[in-house]
């Protein structure tokens, strides 16, 4: 990336955002409203301060919609914007043994982030992917309320309030009858755009992913082919090992690393335990960890690592999943 006249830190809240323009090793704040007037103002003060968009680096936190729409809205209009993991700007801080922790002291620490870090630029996902996101999010949402009315149920009964049941019942009817009409929107919003229709039917293709699963991925993943490797795809999701091993004193069990992202990482759990015994080739791969002495839960997550390999490869090759094919060189790359 070439060097950037100035850097700008954005500190992001549902209803503002504050940010820090740090230029010639001077800073300048302002408070602007998270709304489209206040995202106009803000680059329109940005200009006025000389701040032109190709040469301006501009960092935020992924904070889910409130950061998006004004990152989007950023990358459209010209300007280079890095959206950050927290975990990136908290360790960041810890490095500069920062003690404040105020909006205005956020917006700066990202300023000085970006300045010393360089940031890769984002990419906002099109239209079709980021919708898609949302249905998964809903879905997820109303499946999860059906649980906990179905152990409300329970209590219930086992209590004999049985009017209580009958209205549980009712918004269990109710839940059921959203989540089927959710789960056909996806389909059909799947099948209306070829990208994700053709990438839908490749992932469908490893044994132990299913429709749900599929949608996960597409949704919470975005377009696979960003990643530069199946590694970055793991560590993305959250599934490569953490070693802890320091002289001979701190010899630490490795472990997942859990640093990625959550809800694709818990979306792999399940169709990991089922790849582990119908996948013939990650049925292998598990039964060879397991015989070497591997924990049973260790060796989910060795195959849940092993998926994300798959998903990458199936995605990069566009070729569906081939249980003939050599994946020793895999194996060997995974150092297993």
């Amino acid at each position: 990336m070439n060097e950037m006249a100035c850097v700008v830190g954005i500190d992001v809240a549902k209803r503002k955002f504050d940010i820090a323009l740090l230029i010639n090793n001077k800073i300048k704040t302002r408070v602007f409203d998270n709304t489209p007037a206040g995202h106009k103002a803000f680059e329109d003060w940005l200009v006025e301060r000389s701040a032109i968009p190709g040469q301006t680096h501009l960092c935020m936190e992924a904070t889910g919609p409130y950061s998006e729409v004004l990152a989007t809205r950023l990358v459209t209009d010209g300007w280079q914007v890095s959206v950050v993991n927290p975990v990136r700007i908290k360790g960041f801080a810890q490095s500069e043994l920062a003690r404040n922790k105020t909006d205005r002291a956020d917006a700066t620490l990202l300023a000085r982030f970006c300045m010393a870090m360089r940031p890769n630029l984002w990419t906002p996902p099109p239209i079709e992917w980021r919708e898609l996101r949302g249905w998964v999010d809903r879905l997820q949402a109303l499946k999860e309320m059906h649980q906990q009315e179905s152990n409300r149920m329970e209590a219930h009964r086992a209590s004999e309030q049985m009017q209580l049941v009958q209205d549980v019942q009712i918004h269990l009817d109710w839940l059921n009858k959203q989540i089927k009409g959710l789960e056909r929107n996806i389909n059909d919003h799947i099948d209306r755009h070829p990208d994700l229709k053709r990438d839908a039917e490749l992932l469908g293709s490893i044994s132990g992913i299913g429709d749900t699963t599929v949608a996960k991925v597409l949704a919470y993943a975005g377009n696979i082919r960003r990643f530069t490797n199946a590694k970055a795809l793991a560590a993305f999701i959250g599934v490569t090992p953490r070693q802890r091993l320091s002289g001979s004193s701190v010899k630490g069990r490795t472990m997942m690393s859990r640093t990625g992202h959550s809800d694709l990482r818990r979306a792999l759990y399940m169709p990991g335990m089922v790849a582990r015994r119908h996948n013939p080739v990650l049925k292998i791969f598990g039964d060879r960890l397991s015989d070497a002495g591997l924990a049973p839960k260790a060796v989910i997550g060795a195959v849940m690592r092993k998926l994300a390999h798959l998903i990458y490869g199936v995605i990069k090759s566009e070729r569906p999943f081939d249980a003939n094919f050599n994946h020793s060189a895999l194996a060997i790359q995974d150092g297993i």
